[in-house]
C-alpha cells in the first residue's frame, strides 16, 4: 500500500500541470477573484457565485455521474444532476461543478460572466492531505503548458452539451481511459486513505509514463 500511495502522490503532482483541462490564467484574473460566497444580488436578481479554495474538497464526496463527479456551490444539485443526465443534453444551472480528476474542475458562474464559454470557469488545483490550492483559473484565453487551449477543447460541445465533453459530444478524444481517471479519483489525497481497485497501480504507472514522455517532448521542442 505504501508503494501505491507514493505512486499515486507522484502521479497526482505531475498530472496537476499536464492533465485533460490543465489551464493557465493571467494574474489579473486571479487577483480579481473573491472569497466563496453564494448570494443573491437584489438589484439585478442574478445569482452570484464566487469561488475560492474552500469550494473544492474530496472529489468522492461529490455526486458520481457515469465516470465523473458533479456538485452545485449554491445548492441546486438537483438541477445539476438533471442536466448531467439529460439524454439529449441541457444547460447546466448556475453554481454547477463538474470534475473528472482531483486536480481539474470547471464551475458554472453567474449568467453573463463569460458568454463565450457558456459562463464556465476552469480551474487547475494543487491538492494534498490539507486541501486544495487554486493554481490557475480562467475563461476563453487560458492555455496549458503545452499550448492547449481549454476553450478550444470544449468548444465542439458548446451548444447541445453545454461544453461538457464526453464520448459522442464532438470533442476530440483524450489520451487516457476511464481506468486512469478512476485511479486518480480513488487516490485523491483530500479524501484520506486511498481506496484502490485492482489495476489502479498499473493505471497510475502508465499515466505517469505518458506524462513524462509528454514533458520530455515539450522540453525538446522548447530547446530547439
Amino acid at each position: 500500500m505504501n508503494t501505491y500511495l507514493k505512486l499515486a502522490n507522484k502521479t497526482m503532482a505531475i498530472v496537476t500541470f499536464f492533465f485533460l483541462i490543465s489551464i493557465s490564467v493571467r494574474a489579473e484574473t486571479v487577483e480579481s477573484s473573491e472569497k466563496v460566497v453564494s448570494a443573491i444580488d437584489t438589484s439585478t436578481e442574478t445569482t452570484v457565485v464566487d469561488v475560492d479554495e474552500e469550494s473544492f474538497s474530496c472529489i468522492r464526496e461529490m455526486t458520481p455521474v457515469r465516470h465523473f463527479y458533479v456538485d452545485n456551490l449554491i445548492g441546486d444539485l438537483k438541477g445539476t444532476l438533471a442536466a448531467a443526465n439529460a439524454p439529449d443534453g441541457a444547460i447546466y444551472p448556475t453554481g454547477s461543478v463538474v470534475q473528472l480528476v482531483p486536480t481539474e474542475v470547471m464551475v458554472k458562474r453567474e449568467s453573463g460572466t463569460s458568454p463565450a464559454t457558456g459562463d464556465w470557469e476552469f480551474y487547475e488545483l494543487e491538492v494534498n492531505e490539507k486541501g486544495s490550492k487554486i493554481a490557475k483559473r480562467g475563461f476563453v484565453d487560458v492555455v496549458n503548458r503545452f499550448d492547449g487551449n481549454c476553450f478550444s477543447c470544449h468548444a465542439p460541445a458548446r451548444e447541445k452539451w453545454d461544453f461538457i465533453c464526453e464520448s459522442g459530444h464532438g470533442c476530440d478524444p483524450i489520451p487516457i481511459d476511464h481506468k486512469m481517471t478512476g485511479a486518480l479519483q480513488r487516490s485523491d489525497p483530500r479524501c484520506g486513505a486511498a481506496v484502490p481497485e485492482d489495476g489502479d497501480s498499473m493505471a497510475l504507472f502508465k499515466l505517469k509514463a505518458m506524462v513524462t514522455i509528454g514533458l520530455t517532448k515539450k522540453w525538446f521542442e522548447d530547446l530547439f
